[in-house]
């Protein structure tokens, strides 16, 4: 019996969608484009299956991305929409850090592209003018590879 009033329970604070609805995420505001969106900036509306075509279904899925466009409150948002935030802009110096188990080398380098963080990024070796493919690990600062692989790399030229 306790198990049925507890399904009951649940039944009745979940809002049940109509038959043939979808639930998507939708902007509770206008969000600017370039502005980090939030929880609070979210809400949750129900929309026909068509609709709910390749837009946005969690609100995990939306926090802390960054919007690339103009975003309308109440309208669906893509997975397009939004991006991670910039932490490395095109053309600003970063710090290249190299690991090997005990050791640890940075360098200076110039982003050659934008990355958010875990996104791969070129960068500029202002000494020799090489270019690697390093990984966004923070703000002005990316994960060059191991140690080891860019000896071999230097090595080989």
């Amino acid at each position: 019996m306790k198990r049925f009033a507890l399904i009951l329970a649940l039944l009745i604070a979940t809002p049940a969608l109509a038959d043939g609805q979808s639930r998507i995420v939708v902007p509770a505001r206008d969000i600017m484009r370039g502005e980090t969106i939030a929880d609070s900036d979210l809400a949750y509306q129900n929309v026909s299956p068509d609709r709910a075509a390749s837009v946005v279904m969690s609100m995990n899925d939306l926090s802390g991305m960054q919007a690339r466009r103009f975003l309308r409150a109440g309208e669906a948002v893509r997975s397009d929409d939004v991006r991670r935030p910039i932490l490395v802009t095109k053309g600003s110096m970063v710090t290249m850090v190299f690991s090997a188990p005990g050791i640890t080398l940075t360098a200076t380098g110039k982003a050659m592209t934008e990355g958010g963080m875990g996104e791969p990024i070129t960068v500029l070796n202002p000494i020799s003018y090489r270019q690697i493919t390093a990984t966004v690990s923070g703000a002005g600062t990316v994960n060059a590879g191991s140690t080891m692989q860019t000896i071999s790399q230097i090595a080989a030229n």
